[in-house]
């Protein structure tokens, strides 16, 4: 694989048959994700999926902004967070719990019943759209899948695999409203996507992959675009936390710590926080709370 395809989203076209594709790669940017949490193995692979996966949907947005997948299931897994934006800036974090079994590779056994959420924030509006999805699928790629299918009507493939190192995935869609579709070249289309290997969709580069696939197709593949980690914690951010505790718990922490440290679960970041600073944080709440 070439290094400029180790962090990349390339769209790829069938011509004149109204489907379209991308595929993704991750490398240093899902390490980099990676490296701040000590996660088990099993789970940092579902990261891994759940971040490529997230930047393949990403790349369907019409708009710019940002999308968000989130679950929320009673499995040991107790939270998956993936975002991506429009720019393809991706940060993602999994809770767990430490004395948990992860063994069991069935999403089930790591998320438990529950739902998968995706969320779509453009950035010009105040107005956000959810689909929920019912996590009852062995692979996070099948939730994906019935995503598009109740939210957008839209036939989808979805192919998502990861290792320590490395995240990748595929997408093969339907484009809306295109008259060249047809269901017999889409189910010819599904038979060749479906016998690609996870070891073929980690180990080639995007033309191999096409090429061992669709040999026989007309494809436009369109240039890759890079992908990388970015967190957009601030200090402002940071701020309302603070605001979150309560003026009275705030200075209780400093009493004891002479700090108040905030967090961020993406980043692992500190932000610190003193008397003068927390002053100064509720005296801007109390003036914009009066203001309103």
């Amino acid at each position: 694989m070439t290094i400029t395809e180790n962090d990349t989203l390339q769209r790829f076209l069938f011509e004149n048959r109204g489907i379209r594709g991308e595929l993704v790669h991750l490398a240093a940017a899902y390490r980099a994700i990676g490296d701040h949490h000590p996660y088990p193995k099993r789970v940092h692979q579902l990261l891994g999926q759940a971040l490529a996966g997230t930047a393949l949907l990403s790349a369907t947005l019409k708009f710019e902004g940002s999308l968000i997948l989130q679950s929320q299931g009673d499995g040991p897994v107790t939270l998956l967070v993936a975002q991506c934006n429009h720019h393809f800036h991706l940060r993602g974090l999994a809770k767990w719990q430490h004395n948990a079994d992860f063994s069991d590779a069935e999403l089930e056994g790591l998320l438990g019943k529950g739902q998968l959420g995706i969320t779509i924030i453009p950035d010009n509006s105040a107005e956000r759209y959810q689909g929920i999805v019912t996590l009852d699928k062995a692979e996070l790629s099948h939730c994906l899948e019935d995503y598009f299918q109740q939210s957008e009507q839209l036939p989808t493939l979805i192919l998502l695999t990861a290792d320590d190192t490395r995240a990748a995935g595929l997408l093969i869609q339907q484009m809306p409203d295109d008259d060249h579709f047809a269901e017999d070249y889409w189910q010819h289309v599904l038979t060749l996507a479906k016998s690609l290997t996870v070891d073929e969709l980690l180990n080639l580069d995007n033309q191999t992959i096409l090429h061992r696939l669709f040999h026989e197709e007309d494809i436009r593949l369109f240039s890759a675009e890079p992908v990388c980690f970015r967190c957009r914690c601030s200090t402002e951010k940071m701020e309302k936390a603070v605001v979150s505790f309560g003026k009275d718990e705030a200075q209780d922490i400093l009493k004891t710590h002479n700090h108040v440290v905030v967090n961020c679960e993406f980043c692992n970041r500190h932000y610190e926080f003193d008397k003068v600073d927390v002053e100064r944080i509720f005296r801007g709440n109390q003036a914009s709370g009066a203001s309103t």
